[in-house]
């Protein structure tokens, strides 16, 4: 059997010491053989055939002991961290302190693992707490701003004879070079000047030219194979166009609406603002009682995690001697990792479970953002086996969802807000369309202990063999 007993390192680090017994590892020692069997090839044996002797001769039992471990240390893991009940959040690491004989396979196999798993604190009580937010007023300048974007839904582009000026838009040419060698190209590229969504410094570089003329800027690209690297950028205007509004007149009521006139789309806009300030202040005062739980508990946080989550950023980036980058990555690393872990107990205290319905909508809005096809998205999580870590946000925001409910919210003029679709009740029931099997397992498994770097469970990495007197001790 495996048996293991527990050694708290630190209030976010454990070491698993775990024993498993000559009849716990015969499976794998049998199952080793069974590999071993198949990749070596013997005159008069076929492949697959070759005798346990065999390949005791030609290998070693050690080499057989050595392989069956391999395979089978991420099964007693597992097992350990059942028995012992920690939380695991992220990477394990296995050291093998003593092995069984080489002779008969006698004598335990010990492992030492070393994981990080979540610490244990107490949220402080926030039941009947109020939380103020700003006020928005749905007045006439805010219907006008709304009836302006739905108009510019409508409006038509004309090209103009004069320099380019924020919320025009133009047409582009770009060059991108680096050392003189030119590395990209693109032409015909409509751009709408003040967005920002092109290269950092180009509203600065083109606003203020009229079409034909061009300038040179830097800028770092952020695609491609040059992602990350400065580049010296040539852009050309080939156009500029302002766009031309429609009248709000009752024609362009009938033609952008339901509505036969202007002044009952102007009235239908009161409840359109009116949802936009809910969802504002909800999102503000959900974002105000999460950070008013951080700032009341000390969570403490993993540095390896930490450390690893913040090299494997830096890295991406191409920014691992940036020591000033390093600080912003860790310092937001480490309020990710204690933000996890207060929606995680918030989650355990309401018992918040996820339904079919509010895992697909989750799904399917993940999937538009990333320009996919909804099934192609939930594919793509399977075979990264990410599906654990989308079950586990929708859960965190469900059980922030409920704490909202929780707490009082006002605005800076002593109004109540309406909180409605924002709050949760800690009793709801789940939809009627259960969640499918796999997810109702993620579901309890991410409630249960979910890494901000790892949303799976990794086996510990290739054991390290013992020292060799501590081998040659177990043979004899």
């Amino acid at each position: 059997m495996v048996t293991s007993t527990v050694e708290k390192l630190s209030p976010t680090r454990v070491k698993l010491h775990i024993t498993v017994t000559p009849d716990e590892l015969k499976p794998s020692i049998a199952h080793a053989y069974q590999h071993m069997a198949e990749d070596i090839q013997i005159p008069g044996f076929r492949k697959g055939k070759v005798p346990a002797p065999i390949i005791d001769q030609r290998v070693g039992r050690l080499a057989v002991i050595e392989h069956a471990v391999s395979e089978g240390l991420d099964g007693f893991y597992r097992v350990a961290v059942e028995q012992s009940g920690v939380r695991v959040v992220g990477r394990p690491s296995a050291d093998v302190t003593e092995w069984p004989s080489d002779k008969d396979f006698s004598g335990d196999l010990q492992v030492e693992v070393e994981v990080d798993v979540r610490p244990e604190f107490d949220l402080p009580a926030f039941e009947g707490t109020t939380i103020t937010v700003d006020a928005v007023e749905v007045d006439d300048a805010a219907i006008d701003e709304e009836l302006d974007r739905l108009r510019a839904r409508f409006g038509t582009l004309i090209t103009v004879d004069r320099p380019a000026t924020k919320g025009d838009f133009v047409e582009l040419d770009l060059v991108a070079t680096i050392d003189g060698t030119e590395i990209d190209r693109a032409q015909g590229v409509s751009y709408e000047v003040g967005s920002g969504e092109l290269l950092e410094g180009i509203d600065e570089a083109i606003e203020s030219l009229t079409a034909g003329e061009d300038t040179t800027f830097r800028s770092t690209l952020v695609g491609g194979d040059h992602a990350n690297e400065e580049a010296e950028v040539a852009v050309t205007v080939t156009a500029v166009k302002e766009r031309e509004l429609p009248e709000a007149d009752d024609d362009f009521a009938q033609i952008a609406s339901e509505f036969d006139t202007i002044a009952e789309l102007r009235a239908s806009l009161v409840d359109s603002v009116s949802q936009q300030s809910a969802f504002t202040q909800g999102a503000a005062a959900r974002d105000k009682l999460l950070e008013q739980l951080l700032s009341q508990v000390e969570i403490p946080v993993p540095a390896q995690l930490v450390e690893d989550e913040v090299h494997t950023h830096l890295e991406g980036e191409g920014r691992l001697e940036d020591d000033a980058h390093r600080a912003e990555v860790t310092e937001a690393s480490e309020k990710q990792f204690r933000t996890q872990m207060i929606l995680d107990k918030l989650a355990e205290q309401s018992d918040v479970q996820v339904s079919q319905d509010e895992l697909t909508q989750y799904i399917v809005q993940s999937a538009a953002q990333y320009g996919m096809a909804p099934q192609d998205f939930v594919d793509n999580l399977q075979q990264n086996n990410q599906l654990p870590a989308i079950v586990g946000e929708v859960a965190r925001n469900k059980a922030l969802a409920v704490a909202l409910g929780k707490v009082t919210v006002v605005d800076t003029a002593g109004k109540a807000v309406d909180l409605t679709g924002f709050v949760a009740v800690e009793d709801e029931t789940a939809a009627e369309d259960e969640v499918v099997e796999e997810a109702e397992e993620i579901a309890d498994a991410a409630v249960e202990a979910d890494a901000i770097i790892e949303a799976e469970e990794t086996a510990p990495e290739k054991p390290k063999r013992a020292p060799r007197k501590s081998t040659k001790k177990a043979a004899e």
